[in-house]
């Protein structure tokens, strides 16, 4: 690990010509890897659905390929110190990652944000052309038929995962894999041991806070093999960086762009993050940074969509700060106030009158909590 070659900066574009090409190693049988060039993008190929003895994929059925979706963005924006976490665990023999934080943290963005770098060939030697595979715990509970008997889901998971080169699996909600038996959850760490200690099959995990602590800390052979990293909430800064950087994405999948340059964008932005601080979200609704910023971000383009718009302007976000069902309602009001106050020189320019809303127009906010 000592000649290991350095991690490239995740917000920087790999330079073109310093790409080698992925041509994997001579492994028996080998998966076959194609390179499917668009600048400097290198996918593998599609996981066949059927497996050479006539058997259904686990693998192909349940999982999702990361390394193979498109990104418009990093998805793992502003989580950089997480990533090499990460990448140090999964160079680490024996080991793998087991992500914990609070739901809506974006435990899922940073492991999308790794296979994003795979493609790009910005990680080191050693992980360059492996796959991500994203798969449900609860697809791998119950038991199937296959070649003619019965066996346990999870038994042939692994078993395809063994004869399977570069891959890294991951598992959400992993807890309910975990010391048990019989029908329910099973107990994962000795189930995944000989595809780990095989080399070149590894894991990430993901788990919430509350999970780790009710399950998983009580499992010692599980916590022998998997290296814990905490994902924490970002900051009110930070989130601001994740929702402008993700923008981009949610224009390409709505086909609708904001009005408005970087700078008033971004004080839209800022107001939206604001108004779904801490102490102004609605409890017990895994309203965390970012994705209680983002549902209200993405509810102001379907705001534009739903009137037949292909821009985003403030009175769109100024709806969904008001019509989300995150915010206390009396929290909703403040936040609209100031808004109206911040951001009056925009509302000018675009001759758009944001209208004073009374806390008694969304008091049935309460009814739906």
């Amino acid at each position: 690990m000592d000649n290991q070659p350095e991690i490239i900066s995740f917000d920087e574009e790999p330079v073109k010509n310093d790409i080698e090409l992925i041509t994997g190693e001579e492994l028996e049988n080998p998966v076959p890897q194609k390179e499917e060039v668009s600048g400097t993008i290198f996918k593998p190929e599609k996981l066949p659905s059927v497996l050479p003895d006539g058997s259904t994929s686990i693998l192909a059925t349940y999982g999702e390929d990361l390394t193979i979706k498109d990104y418009v963005t990093n998805p793992a924006i502003a989580r950089e110190e997480e990533i090499k976490k990460m990448l140090i665990v999964l160079l680490t023999p024996e080991k793998s990652a087991l992500l914990v934080g609070h739901a809506g943290i974006g435990k899922t963005a940073i492991v999308e944000g790794l296979a994003y770098l795979i493609q790009r060939n910005m990680v080191p030697d050693a992980l360059k052309g492996y796959r991500i595979i994203k798969i449900n715990s609860t697809s791998l509970l119950g038991k199937m038929n296959r070649n003619g008997k019965e066996e346990l889901i999870v038994t042939a998971f692994v078993d395809e995962l063994t004869k399977l080169p570069k891959t890294i699996v991951f598992i959400d909600e992993i807890h309910t894999l975990i010391g048990a038996s019989g029908d329910g959850p099973m107990d994962l760490a000795n189930i995944l041991k000989p595809a780990l200690d095989r080399g070149s099959v590894k894991a990430i995990g993901a788990t919430t806070t509350q999970e780790y602590n009710t399950y998983v800390v009580k499992d010692r052979a599980f916590l022998r093999r998997f290296d814990r990293i905490e994902v924490v909430e970002p900051d009110q800064d930070t989130t601001v960086k994740i929702l402008m950087g993700t923008i981009p994405k949610i224009s390409k999948q709505t086909g609708a762009k904001f009005k408005y340059n970087d700078y008033v964008v971004e004080r839209l932005v800022r107001s939206i993050v604001e108004a779904t601080s801490e102490f102004k979200r609605v409890y017990g609704l895994a309203a965390m940074y970012p994705d209680v910023s983002l549902s209200v971000l993405t509810q102001a383009f379907s705001n534009a969509l739903i009137q037949n718009k292909r821009e985003v302007d403030i009175l769109d976000v100024y709806n969904a700060i008001k019509n989300s069902k995150r915010i206390y309602p009396d929290s909703i009001i403040k936040e609209l106030n100031t808004f109206r106050e911040k951001h009056a020189d925009i509302a000018q320019s675009d001759n758009i009158v944001l209208p004073v809303v009374k806390l008694e127009e969304i008091e049935d906010k309460y009814d739906s909590f």
